[in-house]
């Protein structure tokens, strides 16, 4: 038995430490170092296609600048180096959505602008309307604020503001409903898209309840196939007017298209909304690193539109590739996404099998990875202490998740995907 002062020392922390939890996704990032191992886990983009030397390039510009040099290397605005965000403007305007500077954020990575979104509109024991299943970053950016959630959207939802109220108040005494938040285009982790109508009725939902709408914009122009459909807060401002009187919140980042390592993401919203993120942001770091913010002015001002057609060339081809080995190896035992865009494909077995046990089998035994479902689906705690019978029924028929899991294509080239889906159908076959 240990003594007193062999005990590790605890402290007492903070009730939001309860809702933490470790990504599945980051813990299976690691086996991206072992090279035996066929990685489908992360949906990350292929190291080969990061514009190193153009990087290299705009790094030498602003350093070889004296004026440039000490100014990159020094405190900056919260709100972001405005060149950057008049770049954004410009882009935003191209997607149907006119905004000027001063509605403009620039974060370090798109999910730092998930968590300032929480930390302003949630109250502890509000609920956020969602998707199920849902982005785990996500799902971790919010968790500090303590929510409920209220997995009742999607082009299928039946959600009325009454019933979201009421499914509020019954999962906590201060349950209202505070925030809606959607992937619309090529979703993380299910690959879907929301349909026109389902944007437009999304939009009602939000105006009824008065409640801001986050638009996670970050595989949008990742799209391959099929004609684009605009932008949620492109279709608010055609009803509202003015960027100034939407409701919607546009997080956008360069991490899909030109690097992650960078760590630039945007929000786009009314002026108001925006002031109050830039007295987050300056409390949590005072200003994204501005040689970052200079540096990827330079790389999205002459090189944005040509990077994105290459990633779209290269992803398309191989979600081909895995859409095809899925119809050879996998049809007779599942179903899966064909989407349009993105980088994920997901995945659902016909047997009730735990697909966490199947990622066991297959990391061990064939060296093929991937992420089990369960994961990306809220708590689930929140969503069976209320009573609501379309939940209810999801929640049996999608069975938390427990039998889904996602396959992203963007990191492995078409021989290696074809190899590890071969390798996955092996691990299943040891399981039924």
């Amino acid at each position: 038995m240990m003594s007193e002062s062999q005990k590790t020392w605890q402290p007492h922390y903070a009730r939001r430490e309860q809702g933490m939890r470790a990504s599945d996704i980051r813990e299976l990032l690691k086996l991206l170092e072992q090279p035996e191992v066929i990685s489908f886990a992360g949906g990350i983009p292929d190291s080969a296609l990061l514009p190193t030397e153009l990087a290299r390039s705009a790094y030498q510009d602003v350093l070889s600048n004296p004026k440039t040099a000490s100014q990159s290397l020094q405190y900056s605005t919260s709100e972001g180096y405005e060149p950057l965000r008049h770049w954004i403007t410009q882009h935003m305007a191209s997607l149907g959505i006119g905004c000027r500077p001063e509605n403009v954020l620039l974060t370090n990575g798109s999910q730092q602008g998930l968590e300032f979104l929480a930390k302003l509109f949630v109250t502890p024991g509000n609920s956020i309307l969602t998707t199920a299943p849902t982005y785990l970053g996500a799902l971790q950016a919010f968790s500090s604020a303590e929510p409920v959630y209220d997995p009742c959207l999607g082009d299928h939802s039946n959600a009325t503001p009454e019933a979201c109220r009421k499914y509020a108040a019954a999962l906590s005494p201060s349950g209202i409903p505070a925030m809606a938040y959607i992937v619309p285009d090529f979703a993380n982790p299910s690959g879907e898209t929301l349909s026109h109508t389902g944007r437009l009725e999304l939009l009602r939902l939000a105006r009824e309840l008065e409640v801001p709408l986050i638009e996670d914009a970050a595989y949008t122009a990742l799209r391959y196939d099929g004609q684009p459909i605009a932008p949620i807060q492109a279709l608010d401002l055609a009803t509202c007017g003015d960027i100034n009187r939407s409701c919607v919140v546009y997080c956008g980042t360069f991490s899909k298209v030109i690097s992650p390592g960078l760590r630039i993401g945007w929000m786009v919203a009314a002026e108001p909304i925006i002031q109050k993120l830039v007295l987050i942001k300056q409390a949590a770091d005072l200003n994204s690193p501005l040689i970052n913010q200079m540096v990827m002015h330079q790389m999205a001002t002459t090189s944005f539109d040509s990077l994105a057609a290459k990633a779209r060339e290269v992803y398309a081809a191989r979600r081909d590739v895995m859409l095809e080995a899925l119809s050879k190896h996998f049809s007779d035992q599942a179903q899966w996404s064909r989407p349009d865009g993105g980088l994920f494909i997901w995945v659902r077995l016909n047997q009730n099998i735990d697909a966490k046990e199947l990622l066991r089998i297959a990391t061990t035994n064939e060296q093929v990875a991937f992420v089990p479902g369960a994961g990306f689906y809220p708590p689930e705690s929140a969503r069976k202490t209320a009573d609501r019978q379309t939940t209810i029924e999801m929640v049996k028929t999608n069975t938390n998740g427990r039998s889904n899991f996602r396959l992203s294509f963007s990191q492995n080239t078409p021989e290696n995907i074809r190899e590890g889906i071969r390798r996955l159908r092996k691990a299943l076959d040891r399981l039924i």
